[in-house]
């Protein structure tokens, strides 16, 4: 009985009250009264869409890990960001491909690369629409790692001179956000003084500040043919176990200048997203990744989940964590069933 009675003053404590007068299910009885007291909103407003640009024309190319996911050339993206602001998405983040690999991955920070003529050919058709790059290496380099190669590993400080070229390659043509990804120590402060030197010290970053060393981004690589020619990307990605390590590359990138830090991926680590939602004053952005998207798909195929539901369900748990941002290749079909609300 004790512990009965200390339940119940429990409930009367919190709510004012006990069953049978509070009934917490009256504000669940129809659609309109769930909606008014929804804790956690979902908006189409909360999403960036991925991008994979490759080199032709007219090439729309689906990925086969990724049903739904496209490689579009340069001219497919142009029409493909008119139906994106249609949706009223906000955001678009482009991945390149390159025509060539090399070791230091120079396409990505030529002004006539494939992501510079993917962001003018955007910003004619719809200048409203905010264009982020990833600021990477390993789909342009030939090793497939996202850094300079010596002696068979990857060198930090020689490979932050390059993301800042690419950064400012990419402001130059238009871009409105960049996003660093290689999870280089010092990134952040590289880039940001490269784009402040050339004159973009209005463009902010977007950081992947906590991007750890999933499983999840097999379909990725597939997308955007960068699969690592040797070993392996953990030398520089976050162990998944840890949690106090994301804390201090989140703070790290506050510190050398991020304007909002991401944590990829988003379902295993909504942990991590809710920490550094709790811990620091900035936007917080999740990245919904590859593998996630490709397994709802295939189970949605095999009529196993209702595909519907599971990614509204989803997307939303992620914004309950604390994100502000999310990155998704669901954002198309969300973005329609939540205008259909």
């Amino acid at each position: 009985m004790n512990v009965r009675n200390n339940l119940v003053q429990a409930e009367s404590t919190t709510t004012g009250g006990a069953f049978p007068a509070v009934r917490l299910r009256r504000l669940r009885r129809t659609s309109t009264l769930r909606r008014m007291v929804e804790e956690t909103r979902l908006s189409v407003d909360d999403f960036i869409y991925p991008l994979f640009v490759v080199h032709g024309q007219q090439v729309r190319r689906e990925v086969p890990s990724m049903p739904g996911v496209f490689q579009l050339s340069v001219d497919e993206v142009a029409r493909e960001v008119e139906t994106i602001s249609e949706l009223g998405i906000p955001a678009v983040i482009l991945f390149g491909v390159p025509a060539h690999k090399d070791p230091i991955g120079q396409e990505n920070f030529d002004p006539e690369g494939i992501i510079p003529q993917a962001i003018r050919a955007i910003k004619r058709v719809t200048p409203e629409l905010v264009v982020i790059t990833d600021i990477c290496m390993c789909e342009y380099t030939d090793h497939g790692h996202c850094g300079i190669i010596r002696d068979g590993e990857v060198v930090n400080d020689e490979t932050l001179e390059i993301y800042g070229r690419v950064a400012v390659a990419h402001a130059t043509a238009g871009a409105d956000m960049v996003a660093p990804s290689g999870m280089m120590d010092g990134q952040v402060q590289a880039i940001r003084q490269a784009l402040d030197a050339a004159g973009f010290s209005h463009i902010p970053i977007m950081a992947y500040a906590a991007k750890y060393a999933s499983g999840f981004y097999g379909p990725f690589r597939d997308a955007a043919e960068s699969p690592p020619q040797f070993g392996d990307r953990r030398g520089y990605q976050m162990p998944p176990a840890n949690v106090r390590e994301a804390l201090r590359e989140v703070a790290l990138d506050i510190q050398e200048g991020a304007d909002i830090v991401m944590v990829k991926p988003a379902l295993a680590y909504l942990d991590v997203i809710r920490a550094v939602r709790e811990r620091f004053p900035v936007p917080v952005a999740a990245y919904n990744v590859s593998g996630e998207y490709a397994m709802v798909k295939a189970a949605a195929q095999k009529g196993w989940l209702d595909e519907r539901t599971i990614v509204l369900e989803t997307l939303t748990a992620m914004k309950r964590a604390g994100a502000d941002l999310i990155l998704t290749y669901f954002a198309k079909e969300a973005a329609r069933w939540l205008n259909e609300r």
